[in-house]
């Protein structure tokens, strides 16, 4: 499996995506994607909702069961992607482009991995 080397990545398998501006993107990572199997349902979060580092912001549930979507940072979901409530499949189909929520004023993050360290880490 191939991960993007543009991306970090965190011990629960979400995936960050740093923005110019001081924002993140998150998402889930292709091997969290095929742990769970075909995603059906996305419980997602409020803008305006605080994302708190090690916490659940989401559930993603599957076929085989419901799963948390644990934050890697702390700060303020700016913007939730909508297209997700109807269409659950891209975090399947497109986990790369399919970004969960958009946070900003991140203020602490946990120590992620680059492409490389999270390939070794899921190696395991």
């Amino acid at each position: 499996m191939k991960y993007p080397d543009n991306l970090l990545y965190s011990k629960s398998h979400e995936w960050l995506q740093e923005l110019e501006d001081g924002s993140v993107l998150i998402g889930i990572t292709a091997y969290a994607a095929e742990q769970m199997g075909g995603v059906v349902y996305v419980d997602l979060p409020e803008a305006d909702d605080e994302a708190e580092l090690g916490e659940s912001f989401a559930e993603a549930e599957s076929v085989k069961a419901v799963s948390e979507i644990i934050s890697p940072v702390s700060g303020v979901i700016s913007v939730v992607n909508q297209d997700l409530e109807d269409q659950p499949n891209l975090l399947n189909d497109s986990p790369y482009d399919a970004w969960i929520v958009r946070v900003s004023d991140v203020s602490e993050r946990e120590e992620l991995m680059d492409a490389a360290a999270y390939e070794a880490f899921v190696a395991e």
